[in-house]
């Protein structure tokens, strides 16, 4: 492509992956976020738990100063609390809920215009129980949509559900894309603030393509992730959703797979459409494995992302 990619989306990176020391909403939050916001390659920083107050209030600061824009993360909190938005107990489902209602109003304080979720850690309880999860998660939802709008002043956060594997790592309740996309259409009866991310590093996992996916979550596709996954060998480092760097050996993403990412993202639609943020986001979500610095793993996303841009062609 000739013309940059600023034209078409803000590119963004995830804060918690790129450096999974902070995943837990705690250690050097304020200095990791600076080193990103301290560099203009990145438009958009994906920020999930921050529990000290203080170190809340420097990260909106580093985000207006350096113009940098956030995005609501609410995975970190049901992840690492184990939590889950589906659960058929319904003390476990208000647990979660309350969980995702902290985020949204941690991003509403931010300025974020989308919070992402997923149903919950480990949420897939079976074919035999897999309806009824299914409504608890739709309930959940409706709750989470109301409330963005019970906060919302001059603007609406919306609630993006993000889908994962069923039977390698996460065994998510909403796995393929055609699910998620009816449980979009479900939920948007009732709440418009509902939409979708669909991540380039599930699709292996999801054993779908981005033309198969990205076509199912069209009209409901208002967030996007990029990034890699391990899933041939169980033993090594980093299999199955721990988001690798691009193009490390054995793994299913590379230039290539972005490029063909990109092109169905321009054949539907995606960066023409309208979207609760500025321009449509496009993140990458990387993490290092051991013995890989957080920063040469950045210059891994910024090559991979400039070699697929000069490949694209449309």
């Amino acid at each position: 492509m000739r013309e940059s990619w600023t034209k078409y989306m803000d590119l963004g990176i995830i804060h918690f992956m790129i450096y999974p020391q902070v995943i837990k909403g705690d250690g050097p939050i304020v200095e990791t976020a600076e080193r990103i916001a301290s560099d203009d390659f990145f438009n958009v920083l994906e920020i999930g738990l921050v529990n000290d107050p203080e170190a809340l209030k420097q990260l909106k600061q580093i985000l207006e100063v350096s113009r940098l824009r956030p995005g609501g993360a609410a995975q970190p909190g049901l992840l690492v609390n184990k939590l889950n938005l589906a659960a058929l107990d319904e003390d476990g489902r208000q647990a979660a809920v309350v969980s995702v209602k902290g985020a949204i109003d941690q991003a509403y304080y931010l300025g974020a215009r989308i919070t992402a979720l997923l149903d919950g850690a480990n949420s897939w309880p079976g074919k035999n129980k897999a309806e009824a999860a299914t409504a608890q998660f739709i309930r959940s939802l409706r709750e989470l949509c109301q409330y963005a709008q019970d906060k919302a002043t001059d603007y609406t956060m919306v609630i993006s559900v993000e889908n994962f594997d069923r039977d390698v790592d996460k065994r998510s309740l909403i796995g393929p894309t055609v699910e998620a996309a009816a449980l979009a259409a479900e939920v948007r009866t009732t709440h418009a603030n509902m939409g979708l991310t669909v991540d380039l590093s599930h699709l292996p996992l999801l054993h779908e393509t981005p033309r198969e996916a990205l076509t199912a979550a069209k009209e409901y596709l208002v967030h996007s992730h990029i990034g890699n996954a391990l899933m041939r060998d169980p033993s090594r480092e980093g299999y199955g959703d721990q988001h690798p760097r691009m193009g490390v050996p054995g793994g299913e993403n590379d230039v290539d797979e972005l490029v063909e990412y990109l092109r169905v993202l321009f054949e539907i639609g995606y960066f023409e459409k309208a979207l609760p943020t500025p321009k449509p986001v496009v993140s990458f979500e990387v993490k290092p494995l051991s013995g890989e610095s957080s920063e040469l793993v950045i210059a891994n996303c910024k090559r991979v992302w400039r070699e697929a841009w000069d490949k694209l062609k449309l």
